[in-house]
């Protein structure tokens, strides 16, 4: 059997006509693996292994591990780079349209499962988002830009929060785990990425306790709607059946000041705010 180095320019080369951005650090996808917390009884999924670099890593650790290719040219690689690890399936499809829930049940056999990826930048929302809201993992571990990564774990307040911010800290608890220069990929991309870790909440153990998820979106949602404005002229905006009182009235009813912008409102504020939003209308 020949073990291939996937991070060595010289193994990759002829693969680069695919027009993709390929690991060249070989400590990188090793520190992948090692932050999503993989050992011999998880089931991992994996979204864009590309030619294998960070699956390599991911199958010498986990039970078994799934991984999803969208690009049809590359599972006929991934055949040939990976075949020394029996504990792997690769399936040609889109991550924005699978059943994940199904695919893991079928693949990854009883959990735990938790989720891994080098996400491409321009599915990145959409496919964490998919990973989440399947609600079938403990953690989901990504390789994103730079940029959306400090988005995902910033704080109230800051110039990075917005609703995504609250979106993926409502799910779960968010932390970046390595910085990854784009000096580290061939090409290398314009922008430096990093990897984030997810520790996903189980259901019904959110640590703000009931809240209404859907009505909660929809106050974040217009929170974030119009950043410069005042909340409750942008609560204005999204719920146009609410006299301007009863807007006031919900913000002092969850002690919030009447003039605060919706960036200045942690997690905690929003699911009192939405509290007293859903008793008015």
């Amino acid at each position: 059997m020949v073990f291939l180095n996937l991070c060595d320019i010289g193994e990759i080369r002829a693969l680069l006509s695919l027009g993709q951005n390929f690991l060249r650090d070989p400590r990188i996808p090793q520190a992948i693996a090692e932050n999503a917390g993989i050992d011999e009884q998880t089931g991992v999924l994996e979204v864009g292994p590309g030619i294998g670099a960070l699956t390599q890593q991911l199958c010498r650790r986990a039970r078994r591990v799934a991984a999803v290719e969208l690009d049809r040219r590359l599972p006929p690689v991934l055949a040939e780079t990976l075949a020394e690890f029996n504990n792997l399936t690769v399936t040609e499809g889109d991550i924005l349209k699978i059943d994940i829930p199904a695919l893991c049940r079928q693949e990854l056999g009883p959990e735990p499962w938790v989720a891994c990826a080098n996400l491409p930048y321009y599915i990145t929302t959409p496919a964490l988002s998919a990973l989440i809201e399947s609600r079938c993992f403990g953690s989901v571990t990504v390789m994103v830009q730079k940029e959306v990564a400090q988005r995902i774990c910033a704080g109230a307040g800051t110039a990075e929060y917005g609703a995504f911010s609250v979106y993926c800290q409502y799910h779960g608890a968010p932390r970046i785990v390595l910085s990854v220069p784009a000096g580290c990929f061939v090409p290398a991309p314009k922008v430096d990425s990093a990897v984030v870790r997810l520790d996903l909440y189980p259901p019904g153990q959110n640590p703000l306790g009931p809240v209404d998820e859907a009505l909660f979106f929809r106050v974040v949602k217009a929170a974030f709607g119009q950043r410069r404005k005042m909340l409750s002229n942008c609560l204005r905006q999204g719920f146009p059946q609410l006299e301007k009182e009863q807007i006031l009235d919900c913000l002092a009813a969850a002690d919030l000041p009447e003039k605060v912008r919706g960036e200045r409102l942690d997690l905690a504020q929003f699911a009192r705010l939405t509290a007293e939003v859903g008793k008015r209308i």
